[in-house]
C-alpha cells in the first residue's frame, strides 16, 4: 500500500511541474519570438533486493520522474508591425546578441529598437550584434534599409550585416529566459530570408494549451483521489487490526 502510494505521489509531483510548464507557455503567447516548452517523462525503476532466498521475489515499483523539458522550435507566424528596426526571420537561425558579460546569447525574438545612443538592442536592452560586432546608428544614416540575407544599408552605404546563427542540434541549447538561448559551436545560418518591419509571435496555441491543460488538471485530480482511497485503506487497516486480539 505504501508503495502505491509513493508511486501516486511522484506522479502528482511531476504533474505540477507541467502545469508550470502550461502556465508559463499561456503567459507568454503574446510574446514575440517565444517558443512552447513541454515537460517529458520518464520511468524510474525502484532498485529492489537481488536476494532469491525469500519468495516471492521483490517487484519491480516504476516510479515517475522527470526526465527534461524540451522547447519546441517550430516557427511563430510573421506579423508586419512597419517599425524599420523590427526583424523577424522567415528561416532557420537565430539573431545573436550579447550578453553582458561578453558573450553571445541566441533569440528568435527581432523586436529590435536604437537606444539613447543610437545603438541597435534587442528588447532587453542586450546589443545586437552583425558580423563586426554591435551597432550605432545616427542621423546622418538616414532611413535604414535591411536585406533579405541581412546586409544593413543606409545613406552612407553598406554598414554590415545581421549575424545569424544556427545549430546542428537546436534541442542542445539551453534556455537563460523567455526568449534567450545560450549554445556551443554556433555556425552561420544557411539561406537567410529576413523580413524588415516585422517579428516573429509566439509559437504557442491556445487551444493546444488549454487542451493539454485539461488533461493534466484531470490527471491531477484522478491521481489525489487514488492518494485519498488508499489513506482511508490505510485508517481502516489500523482500525481493523486494532481490534484483533492476540
Amino acid at each position: 500500500m505504501e508503495n502505491a502510494q509513493l508511486v501516486a505521489l511522484s506522479r502528482q509531483s511531476i504533474l505540477r511541474n507541467h502545469l508550470d510548464v502550461i502556465a508559463n507557455n499561456m503567459a507568454n503567447i503574446n510574446t514575440s519570438g517565444f517558443k512552447s516548452q513541454n515537460l517529458h517523462f520518464a520511468e524510474y525503476i525502484m532498485p529492489v533486493a537481488d536476494g532469491s532466498v525469500f519468495e516471492p521475489q521483490d517487484r519491480a515499483i516504476s516510479y515517475v520522474d522527470m526526465f527534461t523539458t524540451r522547447t519546441d522550435f517550430t516557427h511563430g507566424p510573421i506579423k508586419m508591425t512597419g517599425n524599420e528596426f523590427d526583424l523577424s526571420l522567415n528561416s532557420d537561425g537565430f539573431f545573436a546578441v550579447q550578453m553582458p558579460d561578453g558573450t553571445e546569447a541566441y533569440t528568435r525574438s527581432g523586436a529590435f529598437r536604437l537606444d539613447s545612443t543610437g545603438q541597435l538592442i534587442s528588447a532587453d536592452g542586450s546589443p545586437v550584434m552583425t558580423d563586426q560586432g554591435p551597432i550605432s546608428f545616427n542621423a546622418d544614416d538616414g532611413r535604414v534599409e535591411i536585406a533579405q540575407d541581412g546586409t544593413i544599408s543606409t545613406r552612407l552605404g553598406i554598414r554590415g550585416r545581421i549575424k545569424v546563427v544556427d545549430f546542428e542540434d537546436p534541442r542542445t541549447l539551453e534556455k537563460i529566459g523567455n526568449t534567450m538561448f545560450k549554445g556551443e559551436n554556433p555556425i552561420p545560418a544557411q539561406e537567410v530570408r529576413m523580413v524588415q518591419g516585422a517579428v516573429e509571435g509566439s509559437n504557442v496555441y491556445g487551444i493546444t494549451e488549454v487542451t493539454r491543460l485539461i488533461e493534466v488538471t484531470r490527471a491531477y485530480d484522478s491521481t489525489a483521489k487514488i492518494v485519498k482511497d488508499l489513506d482511508e485503506l490505510r485508517q481502516q487497516a489500523i482500525s481493523t487490526l486494532g481490534k484483533l486480539q492476540a
